[in-house]
C-alpha cells in the first residue's frame, strides 16, 4: 500500500496539508464531496501542490504533522524545491 503526505493550494492562496493512501481519490473528495476537509470545502477549487510517498502509515502521519508545523514560507520552499525541510 502507498502512503502520501501532501499539500494542497486552495483557491484563496492558502495551503492545506494532509495525508492519504489514495491521492487521486482524496483530491477528488477535497474538490467535490462532503468528505473533503471542512477547510478546503470553503476554499474550492484546490490543486495538488506537493506530495511525498512514504513507507508506512506511521511515517505518513508523522510527516503530515511535520508539514503542518512549517511556516508558509517553508511550505512554499518545499513546494518550489520539492525537497524535505
Amino acid at each position: 500500500m502507498a502512503y502520501f503526505a501532501y499539500i494542497l493550494e486552495c483557491a484563496d492562496g492558502t495551503f492545506y496539508a494532509g495525508s492519504t493512501t489514495d491521492l487521486e481519490k482524496r483530491l477528488h473528495a477535497h474538490n467535490n464531496l462532503k468528505t473533503g476537509a471542512k477547510y478546503t470545502r470553503a476554499r474550492r477549487p484546490v490543486k495538488l501542490a506537493y506530495s511525498e510517498k512514504l513507507r508506512s502509515h506511521a511515517k505518513m502521519r508523522a510527516r503530515e504533522a511535520e508539514i503542518k508545523r512549517l511556516t508558509r514560507a517553508e511550505k512554499i520552499k518545499l513546494i518550489r524545491d520539492g525537497k524535505r525541510i
